[in-house]
C-alpha cells in the first residue's frame, strides 16, 4: 500500500524539512518488508482566492486531485479522534490487509480543509487543542508514520 501526505503550503529548505525527509526515508526503508511503499509528500500552493470558502474549495480540489484512485483518505483536522501510536500503526495496517491501495493523509492549509475533503475522510485525526504550524504537524505525522512501521514490524523504536 502506497501512503501519501498531500499537503497545502510549500515547505522551504530547513531543519523541518529535512526532518521530514529523515523520517519518510526511515519509514521506506522498514515499510517495504510490510507492504508498505511511497512515503512521498505532494504540496500545493496555498490558494490566492478572496474569500476562505473559496480558498478551501480551491485546495480541496488539488488535495482530492493527488489521491490515487481508491485511496483511502485520513485528514488532519482538530475536529478529529486523538490516536494513540499503537492505534494509528493499527489503521495503516488495517488498510492494508484490507487491500487498500493507498492511504493518503491530508493536511490543509490556514483556513482548515473544507467539507468536501471532510465528508470524503476515512479517518479524522487531530494532534489536539492547540495550534501548530504545518511545517511541525508535518513533521509530527512523518515521524508517525516512521513509527507505525516500527509497531507493525516489532522494531524496538517503540517503546509504550
Amino acid at each position: 500500500m502506497r501512503i501519501l501526505i498531500a499537503c497545502i503550503g510549500r515547505m522551504k529548505a530547513g531543519a523541518e524539512r529535512d526532518l521530514v525527509a529523515r523520517y519518510l526515508d526511515r519509514a521506506k526503508a522498514g515499510g517495504r518488508s510490510l507492504g508498505l511503499s511511497g512515503f512521498e509528500v505532494v504540496e500545493f500552493s496555498e490558494s490566492s482566492a478572496r474569500r476562505a470558502e473559496d480558498r478551501m474549495a480551491e485546495e480541496a480540489g488539488a488535495l482530492i486531485g493527488a489521491l490515487p484512485a481508491g485511496a483511502r483518505l485520513g485528514v488532519l483536522d482538530p475536529r478529529g479522534r486523538s490516536l494513540s501510536s499503537e492505534d494509528f500503526a493499527a489503521r495503516i495496517g488495517g488498510e492494508r490487509d484490507a487491500g487498500a491501495g493507498a492511504f493518503g493523509l491530508v493536511i490543509g492549509g490556514a483556513d482548515g480543509l473544507s467539507d468536501m475533503v471532510r465528508v470524503r475522510a476515512d479517518l479524522t485525526i487531530s494532534y489536539g487543542a492547540a495550534t501548530f504550524p504545518h511545517q511541525l504537524v508535518r513533521v509530527m505525522l512523518a515521524e508517525q508514520i516512521y513509527r507505525a512501521t516500527t509497531i507493525l514490524s516489532g522494531h524496538p523504536y517503540h517503546r509504550a
